[in-house]
């Protein structure tokens, strides 16, 4: 059985569920090389898939408003005329469905959290949901209103209007900047107004203020937002003032997720399991504290691969193949596969570089010489997370490694760090908790003894968000960091995705003209057993 999950809202993206495994998903920021976009899916799947493949899917799944499908009338007339059963399903239905189904665990709890979508046809919204996933059910247990929580809403309008940064399409959302600078903030000076902003203040501090331009941020051509404006003032009159604010908003942030956990496994006495969907569940920080806050309550908590809009695709479609359809859950062998994007052929032959044929053993000597080697190998991992497939790699152990990929390479804030991909055999050696973390989604405290072995990738309170590797999760990928481990000592690597200010690299050729436009030093083709050194070096 062929099912298609079609999402043309921001972050458009189509995927195919073949018997309940996704076979391939395919993010449209990837191919038009702009973050968070809106597009037509299906015109996109069309052009991605044969009209053999395409004749396959049997069933049509996608998220509420149809409107961002009826906006494309071409497309949409194809829908109508190609005899497919259409199922159709809210918003933060098909984000539990993601989270609930692409995990291991037959009894959960699931938590959606993001800056709001549309759950029924008439309209209705909410930023957060609780529901109960049980084999092959997901039953809703409660839906917040607007007016009493939006986490996702105020870090979007904080990112823009506080510290100057952009909050979506086309550039990204830089969230991620903004929780990498509260390690380096008193949490204590501003919390109360973010608590304030989170919990009372709700509609008015993440509302979008008339006049705002579509698109990015640029200096100078936003309006002022009328209820955040006296922080925007203080976050202009220093570094350390930002990273006092970034350090309140999260510290807020997080004593409401974790009043929303509880109130969530309140809801269901005695399940140990949690799920967790939705664009603020990237607080990889956040999701790192949640079994530390409930450790008599909580034995694991899961985020799948793709928890933003990106993923609504693959969740609408599990929903309707497991919730509605009724068939049997699929039994994961260690995760779900995140390497679901589209195959194209390498032919090694690029202008402006000179190929080599290698082995393992000499990318191992390259990053041990200290070389940035980044790597295109097969699919493309689907989500915000490079995961092996897509990376630049580098020696975690040199201490002037992340000033140096972050100044060189990724052209982004010098405070900015970088994850460690660790062997998951390895994970209680180097670090304070057990946890499972195959697509980078928790941050965990180094042990105290392992920090200043890897420095490059040591946050600067001591954690990381690691990325654990078994070897059913990446073969090649585990067999690097075998490798890696038994020359050094260190089964760690420091692990960035293969991109510049824009979406991760998809074809060879987006990942050869990040190779010519930075300072990475080799680009490895695993899967030919080639890399790419530039001419002129």
């Amino acid at each position: 059985m062929s099912i298609a999950g079609l999402w043309s809202g921001h972050d458009c993206s189509f995927c195919i569920l073949e018997d309940g495994v996704p076979t391939i998903h395919a993010e449209y920021e990837r191919y038009i090389r702009e973050k968070e976009p809106s597009g037509d899916a299906v015109a996109f799947m069309r052009r991605t898939l044969s009209d053999e493949e395409i004749s396959k899917v049997t069933g049509i799944a996608t998220c509420f408003p149809v409107r961002n499908l009826e906006k494309y009338p071409e497309s949409f007339k194809w829908l109508q005329d190609s005899g497919k059963h259409m199922y159709i399903m809210g918003h933060h239905q098909a984000h539990a469905a993601h989270a609930f189904y692409s995990s291991k665990f037959e009894n959960a709890t699931v938590l959606t959290i993001d800056g709001g979508g549309v759950e029924t046809n008439a309209g209705h919204e909410t930023s957060t949901t609780i529901w109960h996933g049980k084999d092959k059910k997901l039953q809703r247990i409660h839906v917040y209103q607007p007016n009493q929580i939006n986490i996702g809403g105020l870090w979007t309008r904080v990112t823009r209007y506080i510290f100057k940064l952009q909050n979506g399409w086309p550039y990204g959302h830089q969230a991620g900047s903004v929780m990498a600078m509260a390690s380096m903030g008193d949490p204590a000076l501003y919390f109360d107004d973010f608590l304030k902003m989170l919990t009372q203040d709700v509609l008015i501090s993440s509302a979008k203020p008339s006049g705002q331009p579509v698109g990015a941020y640029v200096p100078g051509k936003d309006p002022v937002h009328p209820y955040l404006e006296p922080w925007s003032k203080i976050a202009d009159r220093s570094e350390q003032d930002k990273f006092d604010l970034a350090a309140g908003l999260q510290a807020a942030t997080e004593a409401v997720i974790q009043k929303l956990v509880q109130s969530a496994i309140d809801t269901n006495p005695g399940v140990r399991n949690l799920c967790i969907a939705g664009g603020v569940s990237l607080n990889s920080v956040a999701i790192g504290k949640i079994r530390g806050w409930f450790p008599d309550r909580l034995d694991e908590v899961f985020v799948p691969p793709v928890p933003y809009d990106g993923g609504l695709s693959l969740g609408a479609a599990q929903f309707s193949y497991h919730h509605a359809l009724e068939n049997k859950r699929i039994e994961w062998e260690d995760n779900a596969s995140p390497y679901l994007g589209e195959i194209h052929e390498v032919t090694g032959k690029y202008p402006g570089t000179v190929t080599l044929t290698v082995t393992q053993s000499d990318v191992i000597d390259f990053l041990e010489a200290g070389e940035i080697v980044a790597v295109y190998n097969g699919r493309s991992e689907s989500g915000r997370r490079a995961l092996g497939n897509r990376s630049i790699l580098a020696d975690p152990r040199g201490k002037d490694m992340k000033d140096k990929i972050n100044k060189k390479v990724k052209h982004r804030q010098w405070y900015r760090p970088f994850a460690p991909s660790i062997l998951r055999s390895e994970v209680t050696n180097w670090f304070v908790e057990d946890v499972d973390s195959p697509y980078m989604t928790h941050v965990i405290e180094f042990k105290d003894e392992a920090k200043e072995k890897v420095p490059a990738v040591v946050h600067i309170n001591g954690t990381a968000r690691l990325q654990t590797v078994s070897k059913n999760d990446n073969e090649w990928y585990h067999g690097l960091l075998t490798h890696w481990f038994e020359r050094t000592g260190v089964p760690i690597l420091l692990n960035t995705s293969f991109n510049d200010r824009e979406p991760i690299c998809e074809t060879p050729e987006h990942a050869v003209n990040c190779f010519l436009g930075t300072d990475i030093d080799c680009l490895y083709f695993p899967e030919k057993g080639i890399l790419l050194r530039k001419e002129d070096v």
